[in-house]
């Protein structure tokens, strides 16, 4: 089922309140060339140069103190809130805001309000996405896109596209530092073809946030495939390919969490080859259980390099190059002796890639700085972001289907695909 359009009036409303923000933040670039503007491959805007800085409410006193809106020049933090009062105060400590609600249902209402960060309960995101753009604001949440269903993907896409406001979900790994380099790499040409790419979100332990203060949270039985985006990122998020098929598998136990959640998940681990529309194999494992080490990390294979990133026991980033030379094996065939060189990981966050007060390391391999900047910079500038709804989706619906996919036994299964309108 999709959710039915706004009336007609509501509708105009919407467009008219866009219009009037994209008037007041002054367009100064064609719309045309923001358009196909990323953030990892061009500088900033230079510091406060928006006639009015952006107006935000952060929802969600745990993820959503981890973010910088009070460091940035085109931002102001008009309003914080959190259904629990100690972390509404934590919040306005943060972000040094005197005003706070009670819950999102009251903070969207707030007419001084441009645009809600929404970090709360990931089954939450569709619903509160609809509730902050039926009162006319423009949205970021956290990961997951959209929860279990396509029926939830379909509502994201279509109250973005009726009213006409900027959704982007804040992906993480594509704004690690290794990704960033990965990004840079592909788009210079230098992996030849990229024929194969590796993907793992390894987090062993994670079951302890499936219960706090002994009640059951939303992480309670969550199906590792229903928060993929940390993995498919890497590959959507670097080349732009479109996952359209997989076969997943999973594994679990007779963990009590997995024997009675409100997911009917039977799985810790899931592990799923998808093939992109460009032909392409894409190994994508999260694991939540078992004697491994934990990491979210890439590779990124192709016929001229090869791109390791950051491994949890130590070893690398490094970059392999195909060789010229050949050697012998063991068993005396001949192969390429391929070129091995580490690489020194460029530290991203320094540069003029982030306004000179988000220039500082933040989390998750120093992305909440770009996640900040990059949201901010899209609405002040009128411009798409980078992670804009048609690439959330492209990240989050496979793991939909994919999870799928592990419940049938490994069936091999297709992904539907949201387009964005050209």
């Amino acid at each position: 089922m999709k959710l039915p359009s706004l009336n007609q009036s509501g509708m105009q409303g919407h467009r008219i309140q866009r219009r009037q923000f994209i008037k007041a933040t002054g367009t100064a670039m064609a719309a045309a060339t923001l358009a196909k503007t990323t953030l990892a491959t061009r500088g900033v805007y230079a510091a406060d140069t928006a006639p009015k800085k952006l107006r935000i409410g952060i929802v969600g006193g745990r993820f959503g103190l981890g973010f910088q809106w009070d460091e940035h020049p085109d931002c102001i933090v008009q309003a914080v809130s959190d259904l629990r009062p100690d972390r509404r105060k934590a919040l306005m400590k943060k972000y040094k805001c005197e005003k706070s609600y009670d819950s999102l249902e009251e903070l969207v209402l707030d007419k001084d309000i441009d645009a809600v960060a929404v970090f709360t309960d990931g089954p939450l995101h569709v619903d509160h996405t609809i509730k902050a753009m039926n009162n006319g604001k423009h949205v970021m949440t956290a990961v997951p896109a959209a929860w279990a269903t396509l029926e939830q993907a379909d509502q994201l896409r279509d109250i973005v596209e009726s009213t006409g406001l900027t959704y982007m979900m804040a992906e993480t790994s594509y704004y690690q530092q290794s990704t960033i380099s990965a990004r840079k790499m592909y788009e210079q040409g230098k992996f030849g073809e990229l024929f194969f790419f590796e993907s793992v979100y390894q987090h062993d332990g994670l079951e302890s946030l499936g219960v706090i203060d002994g009640k059951r949270t939303w992480r309670y039985g969550v199906a590792p495939m229903h928060y993929p985006t940390h993995c498919t990122a890497h590959v959507v998020g670097v080349t732009g390919e479109r996952l359209t098929e997989v076969t997943c598998h999973g594994w679990g136990d007779d963990h009590p969490m997995l024997q009675d959640n409100v997911y009917d998940n039977p799985f810790w681990n899931e592990s799923a080859m998808f093939k992109t529309d460009q032909g392409h194999a894409f190994d994508c494992r999260v694991w939540w259980k078992g004697a491994h080490r934990g990491a979210e990390t890439a590779k990124w294979i192709g016929t001229k390099s090869s791109f390791y990133g950051h491994d949890p026991n130590g070893q690398g980033p490094v970059i392999v190059r195909k060789g010229k030379q050949t050697e012998k094996d063991d068993a005396g065939f001949v192969r390429t002796l391929q070129n091995f060189e580490n690489y020194e990981q460029p530290e991203w966050w320094k540069t003029d890639m982030l306004p000179e007060p988000l220039r500082h390391n933040s989390g998750h391999h120093g992305s909440h700085t770009f996640l900040t900047h990059e949201f901010v910079d899209a609405l002040v500038h009128d411009r798409r972001p980078a992670i804009d709804v048609y690439e959330a989706l492209a990240y989050t619906v496979p793991g939909i289907v994919a999870h799928q996919s592990a419940l049938r036994g490994g069936e091999l299964l297709k992904i539907p695909q949201y387009e964005r309108p050209t």
